[in-house]
């Protein structure tokens, strides 16, 4: 008898740990545990935290997506349709060109659209003085996360992210601006 109800016990154990990892894996949303723009900022300040690489004063906050032109300058998107929300990170005031934009997407069918949309429209010299050598931009599950700065900043953040998220990244997209590629006007070109 003692045995039959050692088998019970273990039965009854076997059964409710299995409905404890079924019940822990329906309720799942991120496998980084980025649900909101404040998990978001979370994760920015656990990959600065880890960096070696010295960053200016940056001041990191969630952008209003229903102003486009926001959306636009940020990101180079056109739109803010598939945007639940965004959260950036950049210098306040500075001559260094850095900016780090998390975007969490409604709809992941067009995530890999919205990320080469970026890489072709986003303005790397959007600051006064100075131009962002480095882009990258990729995505973890419906988050796109994109930086860029010079090589020696945003390469290190860039790699800080990929860890934070077990490297489980879609396609990775980049992009360099040399200081060649820039158009002056004819008067500056004497």
């Amino acid at each position: 008898m003692n045995k039959k109800r050692i088998l019970i016990i273990v039965l009854i154990l076997l059964f409710v740990a299995i409905l404890g990892v079924a019940f822990a894996k329906f309720n799942v949303k991120d496998s980084a545990g980025i649900d909101s723009a404040n998990d978001a900022k979370k994760m920015i300040r656990a990959i600065y935290k880890n960096l070696e690489a010295e960053l200016p004063s940056l001041e990191t906050e969630i952008v209003d997506v229903n102003d486009v032109s926001l959306v636009t300058s940020y990101t180079g998107l056109n739109s803010n349709e598939n945007i639940k929300y965004m959260v950036i990170s950049e210098p306040l005031m500075t001559s260094q060109a850095y900016s780090l934009v998390i975007i969490k997407v409604k709809n992941n069918s067009l995530i890999e659209k919205m990320k080469q949309e970026i890489v072709d429209n986003i303005d790397m010299r959007k600051w006064i003085c100075v131009s962002a050598e480095k882009l990258y931009v990729t995505n973890h599950d419906d988050l796109i996360f994109l930086v860029m700065s010079s090589d020696d900043l945003a390469t290190p953040v860039y790699n800080e992210f990929k860890k934070y998220v077990n490297n489980e990244i879609g396609k990775e997209l980049e992009k360099t601006n040399s200081e060649e590629d820039i158009d002056l006007p004819p008067e500056m070109t004497v």
